[in-house]
């Protein structure tokens, strides 16, 4: 026979036991509420949460399962709706399985939005998206597709290759060359600024891959920026102080800064390096003094941090020396 009123009684002993952690108590008298009141959703998902902190999960979803279909039955609130779905999302946490998780911590948030439901959420998510990507790197289906691209570039089928190449990335992302590989299909198609992040992203992974920086002060120069194309295409002649390529890519800056030095000294001062020495008071009282008393750059000289600010300064065309 129904009794809510005795079953209410029920659910606070159960509750004082759960709170003493007296699981075996407590179970008694959430069974006890839910046989004298079988439609209230609060007394099996309290009953669940005991099994879920005995680490009887499959128990704790079954019973929380049956509280969303009695739920449904009996109209309940969506917030109880929503609570037995995230406990069992939890129970699915617990047990490292994470899909199963976030499925049903959709479910809750679809229902209610719990600002602790909707953290956890975005966290399984995270976690679900790296083992995802982890999963699928593989070096070896990684060279395959990086074997394809080449022969699609070598063919001139620079959609195709741009393709494989983009695969190949995610099959193996600490691969420098393939993003070096995936900058030059880009610069062929004329796509300059995909060029560039890639290249930026091949020094990341390999900051000592020359290739890299050469593509990259290729791609600079596309964009009509030869002063940091020029600084790209030292710092490849630095590593490899053999590189034709590298050496070329400094004539043509050098070449492209000297027919309109105005415009280069302009995308100088706008670069946010240069604009951060320019920026600093110690430097102005520097730069002042040395417009002053030129002989003075010798003194500044020796301090090496003034010393490279200056080098930079005088790279980009912002001073000169008499």
């Amino acid at each position: 026979m129904v009794n809510p009123t005795e079953a209410l009684k029920e659910k606070e002993l159960g509750n004082e036991a759960y709170k003493k952690r007296d699981f075996p108590a407590a179970h008694q008298h959430y069974g006890r509420a839910i046989e004298l009141d079988p439609s209230n959703v609060t007394f099996l998902t309290n009953k669940a949460a005991v099994y879920f902190e005995e680490g009887a999960f499959d128990q704790c979803i079954q019973l929380c399962e049956k509280a969303v279909e009695i739920g449904r039955e009996q109209h309940a609130d969506y917030k109880l709706i929503a609570k037995a779905f995230a406990r069992i999302g939890n129970a699915y946490l617990k047990q490292d399985r994470l899909k199963e998780a976030l499925h049903y911590f959709d479910k809750s948030v679809s229902e209610f939005r719990d600002p602790q439901v909707v953290r956890t959420r975005q966290e399984v998510e995270k976690k679900v998206k790296e083992g995802d990507r982890l999963a699928y790197i593989n070096p070896d289906l990684a060279l395959e597709e990086k074997n394809k691209g080449n022969e699609a570039y070598q063919r001139g089928d620079f959609p195709t290759a741009l393709k494989h190449y983009t695969e190949a990335i995610k099959r193996n992302p600490e691969d420098a060359k393939l993003y070096s590989n995936r900058a030059a299909c880009y610069s062929k198609l004329m796509e300059f600024r995909y060029a560039l992040e890639d290249c930026d992203k091949c020094i990341k992974v390999d900051p000592t891959f020359v290739k890299g920086y050469i593509r990259k002060g290729t791609a600079l120069m596309a964009l009509h920026d030869p002063m940091r194309a020029m600084k790209s295409f030292e710092e490849a002649l630095r590593l490899d102080p053999n590189s034709s390529e590298a050496l070329d890519g400094i004539r043509q800056a050098n070449a492209a800064c000297d027919q309109d030095p105005s415009k280069a000294k302009e995308k100088a001062i706008n670069d946010p390096e240069i604009q951060s020495i320019l920026g600093d008071p110690a430097m102005r009282m520097i730069l002042e003094q040395m417009t002053q008393d030129p002989k003075a750059v010798r003194e500044h000289l020796k301090n090496p941090a003034i010393a490279e600010k200056i080098s930079k300064l005088l790279e980009a065309g912002v001073i000169g020396m008499r």
